[in-house]
């Protein structure tokens, strides 16, 4: 028998949840306020990078750029969150992120989702 996969939604600083999926259990839409989004373009410096190049030759995780990406990640959210309360919005709903190369070692993150009011 397959496991069931529960939707375990997230609080962000500004009180407004943060789901990956169109409903919450127990909880109604009953406002659609809009798209809202956050972007930040990270970047690490060149003694992080020549570290990450080494990583890359010999093998292994490279821990820069996961730390970069998870603080783009923190950033992001954070941005799109405030919107979200700006707006009055009690969640954030199809949260979904992208990241692309801008240029050299820089990467932009962007968060987007859909703040709705709930009953």
């Amino acid at each position: 028998m397959a496991a069931v996969e529960k939707t375990l939604p997230a609080e962000s600083d500004q009180g407004v949840l943060l789901l990956n999926s169109d409903t919450l259990p127990d909880r109604k839409i009953t406002e659609v306020l809009g798209l809202v989004q956050g972007q930040t373009v990270f970047a690490i410096w060149l003694g992080k990078d020549l570290s990450a190049i080494v990583r890359l030759i010999l093998g292994g995780e490279l821990i820069e750029y996961t730390e970069m990406m998870g603080n783009a990640r923190s950033t992001a959210t954070e941005r799109m969150t405030a919107k979200a309360a700006e707006m009055g919005a009690d969640a954030v709903i199809n949260v979904r992120y992208m990241t692309t190369s801008v240029v050299g070692t820089a990467s932009e993150l962007l968060v987007y989702g859909t703040a709705v009011k709930l009953s």
